[in-house]
């Protein structure tokens, strides 16, 4: 397993300092000012003009799916219309699960992705969400591909979080699989970014790996539209399950949830840094 790089672990900016006399107006009282060679410009001009310090992810595209939406409960004909995956024929979308106290994952999800947005820009990236709000219907998981694809994301990753039998916990990570389709050219791609993010977010929350689907947190299926159809590298993160009372209470907590972010923004950047 590879060190996360230094950067993964703190972004930096810029420093500013000034130091000057005790007086108001430059050379302090019997002193000759600071001499400048002819034509170079005084040292705090130079300061200004100099370009930005660079940021770790500067020039890449990450699209960042927030799974489900909180208004597919309102619209059941649209979200289960039948749209191709390439393998068989899905709902369009599905409503998510929820806690046993109806917090639900499309609320989860959307919170999580606003966060890992926000870190990613910070860190250089441009960052693209697959939708715009939650309280909407949709997209459809061929229009959520369509989005990475059309962006020409570096990487995607859709959020998610499971809704297994009570005694079910732990995270997984879920990868695409060959299809002859459009998703093989980056199956290797997409493997690659499913273990960084798997590795940087069992460092990062201290969840552990899923005691019930994959190994050692890592699921690879052909089932999914969002993956089928993405010609983009892009993996699903199932957080935890919301039906375990202890991981659905860490997933109601804002701290936590600032947790998880943090952990796929990590991830994410050891793949794109790699």
């Amino acid at each position: 397993m590879r060190a996360l790089p230094a950067t993964v672990l703190a972004v930096c900016g810029l420093i500013a300092s000034a130091c000057g006399g005790t007086g108001t107006g430059g050379a302090a009282a019997g002193q000759a000012a600071p001499a400048t060679t002819a034509g170079q410009a005084p040292a705090a001009a130079q300061a200004k003009d100099a370009p930005p310090e660079a940021k770790p992810l500067d020039g890449k595209v990450v699209v960042i799916d927030p799974g489900h939406n909180g208004g597919n409960y309102r619209a059941p004909k649209e979200i289960n219309r039948k749209v191709n995956v390439l393998t068989q024929m899905k709902a369009c979308d599905t409503t998510g699960t929820s806690t046993n106290d109806g917090y639900s994952e499309a609320a989860f999800t959307w919170d999580v992705s606003k966060r890992l947005q926000k870190i990613l820009k910070k860190r250089g990236a441009t960052v693209k969400l697959t939708r715009s709000s939650n309280d909407g219907v949709g997209p459809c998981i061929t229009e959520r591909a369509a989005i990475g694809n059309k962006a020409e994301a570096d990487a995607a990753i859709s959020v998610h979080a499971d809704g297994s039998a009570p005694a079910n916990r732990g995270f997984h990570v879920i990868m695409p699989k060959k299809i002859n389709g459009p998703v093989d050219k980056v199956v290797n791609d997409s493997s690659s970014l499913g273990v960084a993010v798997r590795d940087a977010f069992r460092r990062g929350t201290g969840l552990p790996y899923s005691t019930y689907i994959g190994r050692r947190a890592l699921d690879y299926r052909s089932d999914l539209g969002g993956l089928n159809l993405s010609t983009v590298p892009k993996i699903f993160v199932e957080a935890g399950n919301m039906r375990n009372a202890t991981e659905a209470a860490k997933f109601r907590d804002p701290k936590f949830r600032q947790k998880i972010a943090v952990a796929l923004a990590n991830g994410l950047q050891h793949y794109l840094q790699a």
